[in-house]
């Protein structure tokens, strides 16, 4: 009797445990999260990236990659938000942020107005990934259903910030396996880098490829970006990523690879002979598979770690922690 006791007992134990394991482990993002603690949360929000997006159209590049640039560094957490403190290296200060990730105080007034109407609710989180699908909405890309529940981060890190997100001169290769360390497939990264079909880039990031005198890329592309971008100083002027359609997320960054005008060599590197060209082959084609894909690539890029149920907190602020 005593040994089928201990039995019971101890089926009893690791029933709790893995119970308490599915719980804590398997808590889901959805996205009715805010329906009843604040309904008006994604209206707040899409109001505020309205409002800087018709300021500034360039913005809604800037949002897209700050929700990027935040997911990629111990997931999407909002730790990219958390500003220098004595116990904190700010992720601000990262060389892939520094002087070229904006968008922060567009975060900041939306969450601003969540405090307003419900204090303490909307996580900082759940402002970027909002703020990023609303983002290219509004300048003709795709939508899409956004997850909701995720919570803020009390820490930063500006090392993996150095280390983890990838980078304009990346090779195939590299790029490949830095997506894959976060779950995400070859396709997924394909689709996600025609967000560069919006946005600039600055100069010192393709020099190097406009001056080189590669077969990678077509010559008038590479003389016209010269005009502003000189072999020395200047670093920092700009040039649209996609030349045709600077302004609208489209496939049109894809057919730009098909003629050589890449604009950063982690761009035309996608058409170059290795396994991502008939994906790319594809985009340029297919504006419907593009769109279907940069959704479904950026749902799947906002479930990165996410901090959920009790871990982390809701910041009164997007940049400190309470």
């Amino acid at each position: 009797m005593s040994i089928s006791n201990n039995s019971f007992a101890v089926v009893a134990a690791i029933f709790s445990l893995v119970l308490l394991c599915s719980m804590q482990c398997h808590a889901q993002l959805s996205s009715t999260f805010y329906d009843r603690t604040c309904p008006n949360a994604l209206n707040t929000i899409r109001k505020s990236v309205r409002q800087a997006v018709s300021a500034e159209r360039r913005m809604a590049a800037s949002l897209i990659r700050l929700h990027f640039h935040d997911c990629f560094v111990q997931g999407c957490d909002a730790s990219i938000l958390l500003d220098e403190t004595p116990t904190i290296v700010s992720e601000k200060t990262a060389l892939p942020n520094l002087g070229s990730v904006r968008g922060y105080g567009i975060i900041e007034d939306a969450k601003r107005e969540l405090e307003k109407t419900c204090p303490g609710i909307v996580s900082c989180a759940d402002i970027l990934a909002v703020a990023a699908r609303d983002a290219s909405t509004l300048v003709g890309g795709p939508s899409w259903t956004v997850k909701l529940g995720r919570r803020d981060s009390t820490t930063a890190s500006h090392t993996l910030a150095e280390t983890d997100l990838p980078g304009p001169f990346d090779p195939l290769t590299r790029l490949i396996s830095s997506f894959a360390k976060k779950g995400l497939s070859t396709r997924d990264m394909v689709a996600l880098s025609g967000s560069h079909s919006i946005g600039q880039a600055q100069c010192f990031l393709f020099r190097d490829r406009i001056y080189s005198n590669g077969t990678d890329i077509d010559d008038g592309f590479a003389s016209t970006r010269r005009r502003r971008c000189p072999q020395e100083d200047q670093n920092g002027n700009l040039a649209p990523l996609d030349l045709v359609t600077p302004n609208q997320l489209d496939n049109n960054y894809f057919k730009n690879l098909r003629q050589r005008k890449g604009l950063l060599q982690s761009d035309q590197v996608l058409l170059s002979g290795g396994s991502t060209d008939d994906i790319v082959l594809e985009y340029s084609n297919s504006p419907r598979a593009f769109a279907s894909d940069f959704a479904a690539a950026m749902i799947r890029m906002g479930d990165i770690s996410p901090l959920t149920g009790s871990n982390g907190i809701i910041r009164t602020v997007c940049g400190a922690i309470n």
